[in-house]
């Protein structure tokens, strides 16, 4: 039996839970749905990531005005996936910021990401119609980004560690509070969504590159708030683990002359026992393997998903 496309049938509300992390650093989860996040300055608050759309965005705000009434000065995109920006207009933020590659990113696929991820995802997109349009960023940087926080609350410092779940991706730090959001470069007890990403950067280099900040605590993508350096230190190894299974399984398929096909089934039998019973596992994995298997065959740029490329991928592979 054929499983059911992508997410499609995951229509059951998830629980969530607000977390303060320090004074004034605040996470959101919710059962391996995408994290979000905020960060009180001393007459403002930064935003992390903004949801799919206004409707559930203006969800998440209301808890949040629980604990802070500041305005939003800044909303902090990690990338350009759709479920994570397209719920911006309802922050009313002064300042959206993304890295330079995610802009150009949103000028040349957004609409398409949109379709497809609306498609695979369709439960995140509460009120789709409530969606003005793409969501661009009104300032982007290549490398770092500050933010004072004011009084003693520190710094918040946006950097760009390397490519790795796409070519955009950014994380926050907090120095002070030693707390890191993370966005899709790490996953925690949450599988990895590989379809858009540089596999081989992304293991090395960049994951070097976040856990060099050695942070106590962090906020992934997905999945529960890992605190304390062991917890911290095992999220990463986990998505280092995901990522250096698939380069391996399928690099060793493709070098034997196999099919995509026996590369897929080839990383789901060496994934699945370990990573199988994660949130969206069986979703991601066809895409997953489709972008590896032309990142090995030297195609530099992953290709552009669209809504019709997505039902192709997945009748081969999940079908």
């Amino acid at each position: 039996m054929s499983k059911s496309f992508a997410s499609s049938a995951d229509l059951g509300e998830k629980q969530r839970t607000l977390e303060v992390l320090a004074d004034g650093v605040y996470a959101l989860t919710a059962e391996g749905d995408p994290n979000v996040g905020a960060i009180e300055g001393e007459d403002f608050v930064v935003c992390f990531e903004a949801l799919a759309t206004p409707v559930a965005a203006r969800e998440w705000l209301a808890l949040l005005r629980e604990h802070t009434d500041k305005p939003v000065r800044y909303l902090v995109l990690s990338h350009y996936h759709a479920v994570r920006v397209l719920g911006a207009s309802a922050f009313d933020a002064d300042v959206i910021v993304a890295h330079d590659n995610t802009r150009r990113l949103i000028a040349e696929r957004g609409r398409q990401d949109w379709a497809s991820e609306y498609g695979r995802m369709p439960r995140l997109f509460k009120e789709p119609d409530s969606i003005p349009g793409l969501t661009w960023p009104s300032a982007t940087f290549s490398d770092r980004f500050t933010i004072d926080l004011g009084g003693d609350r520190g710094d918040l410092e946006l950097r760009y560690c390397g490519r790795g779940h796409t070519e955009g991706d950014i994380v926050a730090w907090l120095p002070k509070q030693k707390v890191l959001f993370a966005g899709d470069l790490v996953e925690a007890q949450a599988a990895l969504y590989t379809g858009d990403a540089f596999h081989r950067d992304w293991s090395s280099a960049t994951l070097d590159a976040v856990a060099a900040l050695e942070a106590e605590a962090l906020v992934g993508g997905r999945g529960a708030v890992a605190r304390g350096r062991a917890e911290v230190d095992a999220a990463i190894a986990q998505t280092r683990a995901f990522l250096t299974v698939m380069i391996d399984q399928v690099g060793a398929v493709k070098r034997r002359g196999g099919t995509l096909k026996e590369a897929f089934e080839a990383v789901h039998a060496e994934l699945a026992p370990v990573f199988g019973r994660w949130p969206i596992f069986e979703h991601c994995l066809p895409f997953d393997v489709s972008r590896l298997w032309d990142e090995l065959a030297g195609v530099e740029r992953p290709r552009i998903w669209t809504a019709e490329r997505d039902r192709e991928v997945w009748d081969e592979l999940q079908g």
